[in-house]
């Protein structure tokens, strides 16, 4: 039987590593913040399962908020151009941030996020990747805790999206070029 829904050529992360993985960056985090209680924000949509499951395993305080972008990338490259489209609902300033992402790519709309969230004057700003695809990288981005390094493949499931599909996978799965259209090899 074939667990995979079309277009899926390989699945890449596997729930249990998954599972595993969030359980050791909840106790970097948890280590990393013991006397203090960060805000994380997660950058919609692509955060939304990593963060839910991350904060789950955290055993301090924390508290949640959301942005999210609209990024003016085509296919064929970046452009650097972003914009915000859902802002945050508290003051960050004086307060730990922990930025996260689903995934950091080219980091170029990291890189905006990171410029935009610094101006607000957090007392310390950190990211949080559950993907971090370092090959494709034009923007350099300090990722302070890590979930998997990630190749320079198109990647879904788990909150990562084709066209709003595919999110909904427990894993991380490898879509085919055929599906994207993309010829990355």
């Amino acid at each position: 039987m074939n667990d995979k829904p079309n277009g899926i050529v390989e699945v890449l992360i596997d729930r249990e590593t998954i599972g595993q993985r969030i359980v050791e960056l909840a106790r970097e985090i948890s280590t990393a913040y013991r006397e203090r209680a960060p805000l994380m924000v997660g950058v919609l949509k692509g955060c939304v399962l990593f963060m839910s499951d991350l904060v789950r395993e955290l055993d301090i305080p924390v508290e949640m908020d959301f942005i999210s972008l609209m990024s003016y990338a085509d296919m064929r490259g970046p452009s650097g151009a972003a914009r915000i489209t859902k802002d945050l609902d508290c003051v960050i300033e004086g307060r730990d941030v922990i930025l996260v992402e689903g995934i950091i790519d080219t980091g170029m709309t990291a890189g905006y996020l990171l410029r935009n969230l610094e101006a607000r004057r957090p007392r310390s700003l950190r990211v949080c990747a559950f993907l971090d695809k370092e090959v494709r990288r034009i923007v350099r981005i300090p990722i302070a805790f890590r979930g998997f390094k990630a190749p320079d493949r198109f990647l879904v499931g788990y909150g990562l999206d084709f066209r709003q599909l595919y999110r909904n996978l427990p894993y991380v799965g490898v879509l085919s070029d055929e599906i994207t259209g993309l010829n990355r090899r």
